[in-house]
């Protein structure tokens, strides 16, 4: 089916699935933070066991950002044990708290970045690839032509 296509035919189909594919990133990223995920009750070690922050109103000071290697391999502080991210908030009290959080956006939006653009330098590598063969098979089926009307004159 591939074959009856003409260029441009497929050029635009692949521009369509392409916005395609990016409207569905963009509406599924923005109900992903809206989500369950949001309301969802750490299962996590919380420094100094404090759980101020689950029934007092609190600002964060620090956003979520990865621990560092120390606190990783010493396990001073318990909430990078499991998830290697932290946060740090301040409850309404005062008192300041080390929260462990899921994976910085930023973060996986990046590797997601880096996968895509794998993805598309693959693809182009492998077009470029067929394309390259598409043309050495039609050379040799034009030479196989060209030597059999050679013979018959």
């Amino acid at each position: 089916m591939l074959e009856n296509c003409q260029r441009h035919h497929m050029l635009l189909g692949l521009g369509a699935l392409t916005i395609v594919t990016i409207l569905v990133l963009i509406v599924e990223s923005r109900y992903a933070a809206d989500g369950p995920r949001r309301n969802r009750e750490q299962q996590f070690i919380i420094e100094n066991n404090s759980t101020c922050w689950r029934h007092e109103k609190y600002t964060v000071v620090q956003e979520c950002h990865p621990c560092s290697d120390f606190d990783i391999v010493s396990r001073s502080l318990g909430v990078c044990i499991h998830t290697h991210y932290k946060e740090l908030l301040r409850c309404q009290s005062g008192e300041i708290v080390t929260k462990s959080c899921d994976r910085v956006a930023l973060i996986e939006q990046r590797n997601f970045v880096k996968f895509e653009a794998l993805c598309l330098v693959v693809g182009v590598l492998a077009y470029l690839v067929s394309y390259a063969r598409d043309r050495v098979l039609s050379r040799r089926n034009y030479m196989r032509i060209e030597r059999q009307l050679n013979r018959v004159q």
